[in-house]
């Protein structure tokens, strides 16, 4: 199957479902060189990221859930793809903006997050969780403001509204609205692990972008 033939939401999440554990790394330096297109997820801690790339890859622990957020401070790398071969990789990055980290590790992790989100060669997509019950926040609105230049270049940008099951319709329909005006160029969507919202869309997406035959690397930023 080729990337310019249709495919089913079923298709995308048994791709996804393939997920497995690849590495960890606590610096930039440590991350491996890799060819296979890249795909971000960010957020706030508590904003329900583990429990959103747990939720596409129907596996119940792959991303770890730390009893304290703002606790884990590495990039951990899963790899995508049937039968050991690796046609994509999601990288899961710390959460940031809890309160109760210390001011320096807060800072060492804005500064590793952004070399990151600039430099990183095989990165082709980020996914933004953000609580819709606090919209995108000055935080987020900092992380996208990074990556806007690579979102012209062709960065794919997904903002997904998590935990939506907690609003009510009209309050959903609005936070969806604001969050479209915000991601500047990117897509924007509800979603909710508790109540299947949002699943199988994230899915084809996530899919169709690392699987797009045309797609050209996008070109890192260099400071």
């Amino acid at each position: 199957m080729t990337a310019a033939e249709p495919i089913d939401s079923k298709v995308a999440l048994g791709w996804l479902h393939t997920a497995r554990f690849l590495t960890t790394a606590p610096q930039l330096e440590h991350l491996p060189a890799l060819e296979a297109p890249e795909i971000a997820f960010v957020g706030r801690s508590n904003a329900g990221k583990s429990t959103c790339i747990n939720t596409l890859t129907q596996q119940h622990r792959l991303a770890f859930a730390s009893r304290t957020p703002g606790r884990t401070q590495s990039i951990n790398l899963f790899a995508l793809g049937k039968q050991g071969i690796t046609d994509a990789v999601l990288a899961d990055l710390p959460g940031y903006g809890y309160a109760a980290v210390p001011r320096e590790a807060k800072l060492r992790w804005q500064r590793v997050m952004a070399q990151y989100l600039m430099t990183r060669p095989n990165l082709r997509a980020v996914v933004l969780m953000v609580d819709p019950r606090q919209g995108i926040t000055e935080l987020d609105e900092i992380l996208l403001e990074v990556i806007r230049p690579r979102i012209v270049e062709g960065l794919k940008l997904l903002v997904l509204l998590t935990k939506s099951d907690k609003l009510t319709r009209a309050q959903a329909t609005k936070a969806l609205s604001i969050a479209r005006l915000q991601t500047g160029g990117g897509q924007a969507q509800l979603f909710s692990a508790l109540k299947r919202q949002g699943i199988e869309e994230a899915a084809l997406r996530l899919w169709q972008w690392t699987h797009e035959p045309a797609a050209l690397p996008v070109q890192p930023l260099h400071q």
